[in-house]
C-alpha cells in the first residue's frame, strides 16, 4: 500500500520540449509545452505515453530587471520538476494564492529546468583555465550608453575595426599614441592646426631651395 501510493508522488522527470512561447527576444519569462519522455505503466506493465503538458514555466536567470536571457528551443531534451501543490493560482495571479485544487505531487504542477541532454553548442560562452570566451557564428552586439575596458593589453583582430569618430587619449605615462604603417587615409588630415590637403608654405623661392614650414 506504501509503495502504491509513493508510486503517484512525481518529483522530477526528464522532458522533451514540443513548443515555446517565447524566440530569444526581450520578454517577459514565457512558458512551454512538454512531453515526458518516461512512460507510465498500467497494471499490466505494458507503458504508455504521456502526453503533452502545455503552459509549464520555465527557469531563467533573472533577478528583478537583471537577467539572462536563454530561452529554450523545440526538441531539447532536460529536466522538470514537480511542485508538491497546484501553482495554477499563483501562475495566474503572479502573488501569494491558495492551492488551484487539491491535486498533489501532479504533472500539471511541473517547472521546465534546463537542458540535461544535447549537442556541442554553436554560440556559447566557455568559461575554463584559459580564461572566458564568447563565441557566436554571427553577430556579437554591446548595446550600452558607455563601456569601459581595463586591460594592460587590448588586441582587435578585425577588417573593419572603427565606424565613427575617434577620441585618442595619452596613455599611460604620458606617452603618445604610435601608429604603425602602412596608414591610408580617406579625406583631409589635420596635424597642429595644419591640413595636409590645403596648407601653404611659406619662404618659398623659385629654384631648388626648400620651402618654409607648413602654415
Amino acid at each position: 500500500m506504501i509503495r502504491a501510493a509513493l508510486s503517484g508522488l512525481r518529483v522530477a522527470i526528464p522532458v522533451k520540449v514540443i513548443s515555446v512561447t517565447n524566440n530569444g527576444g526581450v520578454s517577459a519569462i514565457g512558458t512551454v509545452s512538454v512531453q515526458p519522455l518516461v512512460s507510465g505503466l498500467d497494471g499490466a506493465g505494458v507503458p504508455w505515453p504521456h502526453g503533452v503538458i502545455s503552459g509549464v514555466p520555465y527557469l531563467r536567470i533573472q533577478g528583478g530587471s537583471n537577467g539572462v536571457i536563454l530561452d529554450p528551443a523545440v526538441g531539447d531534451i532536460g529536466i522538470a520538476t514537480v511542485c508538491d501543490r497546484d501553482i495554477s493560482s499563483v501562475k495566474a495571479s503572479g502573488g501569494v494564492s491558495a492551492p488551484g485544487s487539491a491535486r498533489k505531487n501532479d504533472l500539471s504542477d511541473m517547472v521546465y529546468l534546463m537542458s540535461i541532454i544535447g549537442p556541442a553548442p554553436t554560440q556559447y560562452v566557455e568559461f575554463s583555465a584559459a580564461g572566458i570566451a564568447l563565441t557566436s557564428p554571427t553577430a556579437v552586439t554591446i548595446n550600452a550608453p558607455a563601456t569601459v575596458i581595463n586591460s594592460t593589453t587590448f588586441t582587435v583582430n578585425s577588417q573593419t575595426i572603427l565606424n565613427g569618430p575617434i577620441s585618442q587619449g595619452t596613455g599611460a605615462g604620458g606617452t603618445n599614441a604610435t601608429l604603425i604603417g602602412p596608414l591610408a587615409v580617406t579625406g583631409d588630415v589635420t596635424a597642429g592646426g595644419k591640413s595636409l590637403e590645403h596648407h601653404t608654405h611659406s619662404g618659398v623661392t623659385t629654384g631648388g631651395g626648400n620651402t618654409g614650414q607648413p602654415n
